[in-house]
């Protein structure tokens, strides 16, 4: 059969029926819907994506510790013993406060007695004193040490430690503190490297003014080597999937409550952000918490075509599609018992009753085209016999 441009017309405007049902379904399926107490139990939080500086990191582990030079003890000048203590350990104290007094050996009534000051504001972190001991001046009885500022010392693997210099900044984590950032920069390396485990100690300085930190707690590191301008990235949490099916969910710019299911390509991950080469624009919002849990919402109180009409103010078709007029006409005439014998096509696709459509009509062309040309042929007039030869 020759394909005429009648045929060819009529299998592109298939192919597009095709592809705007395929759309249509492919959007109802990646798209969960919630409504209000869907939002709040799963607790989902979005934010916008944005071009920023996306930093290359190094991971270390390591601890927080007091700055030696930020520590002070508290000593008798005279022998005795002591009377009178005003303070333990984790107490704050400012410099110059009376933390404790010791009766002299020397004879008096009474004897002398002398109280003891604190030398520097700081936290006592060490007692090694009780009531009515007897002192000596060359015993340290308190130590107190200066908390509002401690160094963070990360073990760093030394082919990396090459590629630092002094006032590099450090994303650091601390276990104790789950919820608190720090940014420490780091001041000098260690004297000595550790053999054994090939690192040597990188030591940041790290303020703490509130007094969270305390010496001995561990620490996560995350080392800024390297920063690049204008990179697309997201936050770590809204990242799905496995390494080769990544995804995130995207709020819905028209539905409320709406999250779409959308692949991604990412490039370089650091300990906050991932870097998104492509699938998602600026401006995108994104989910971070509760983008585990949309993974397994399921089926929602609140369907597709449901959000739809309450946001559009009419019908859609239950994959979420515009309803065409004759579709529409359809739905109206079943509603009211009116549909007659088309009831035995309730359960077949908007998809494939336009496929039949198309394909009946096609069925029709080829038969006028085949019956024309026979006709064309019959009344064609038969070819002049030639002459024979004389």
């Amino acid at each position: 059969m020759k394909i005429s441009r009648y045929h060819i017309i009529i299998i592109g405007l298939l192919a597009a029926v095709c592809s705007v049902q395929a759309v249509d379904t492919k959007r109802a399926a990646a798209t969960v819907v919630l409504d209000d107490t869907g939002v709040k139990n799963l607790r989902i939080e979005t934010v916008e994506v944005e071009e920023t500086d996306f930093e290359q990191t190094v991971f270390a582990l390591g601890r927080v510790e007091h700055i030696p030079i930020r520590a002070g003890a508290v000593s008798s000048r005279i022998s005795g013993r002591v009377i009178d203590l005003k303070v333990s350990v984790g107490d704050a104290v400012k410099k110059g406060q009376e933390v404790a007094r010791v009766e002299s050996r020397q004879p008096g009534d009474p004897p002398p007695v002398v109280p003891l000051l604190a030398p520097l504001d700081g936290l006592v972190t060490e007692s090694s004193v009780r009531i009515g001991q007897p002192v000596e001046p060359e015993n340290a009885l308190l130590e107190i040490t200066d908390l509002s500022e401690v160094y963070a010392i990360a073990r760093v693997p030394e082919h990396q430690a090459g590629k630092m210099k002094p006032g590099t900044i450090a994303h650091i984590k601390v276990t104790a503190l789950p919820q608190e950032k720090f940014d420490g920069e780091l001041l000098r390396f260690g004297t000595t490297a550790d053999k054994a485990s090939g690192t040597i100690d990188a030591i940041f300085r790290l303020p703490n003014p509130t007094g969270l930190l305390r010496p001995g707690m561990r620490a996560e590191f995350s080392i800024v080597m390297s920063k690049r301008a204008n990179v697309v990235s997201i936050p770590r949490a809204s990242l799905q999937g496995e390494a080769s099916n990544r995804f995130v969910y995207v709020k819905d710019f028209d539905l409320p409550n709406a999250f779409v299911k959308t692949p991604v390509t990412v490039g370089e991950i650091n300990d906050r952000f991932v870097e998104v080469t492509n699938g998602l624009l600026p401006a995108d919002e994104v989910v971070t918490r509760g983008a585990y849990s949309l993974s397994f919402a399921g089926a929602s109180s609140v369907s597709l075509k449901e959000a739809l009409d309450a946001a559009h103010g009419h019908e859609h078709a239950a994959d979420g599609s515009e309803l065409t007029p004759e579709k529409l006409a359809e739905a109206e005439a079943k509603k009211k018992g009116t549909a007659g014998g088309h009831g035995h096509e309730e359960g077949a696709s908007p998809m494939w009753k336009y496929a039949s459509g198309v394909l009946l009509v096609l069925l029709l062309i080829s038969v006028f085209t085949k019956s024309r040309g026979s006709r064309d042929s019959d009344e064609a007039p038969a070819k002049p016999a030639g002459k024979e030869a004389a």
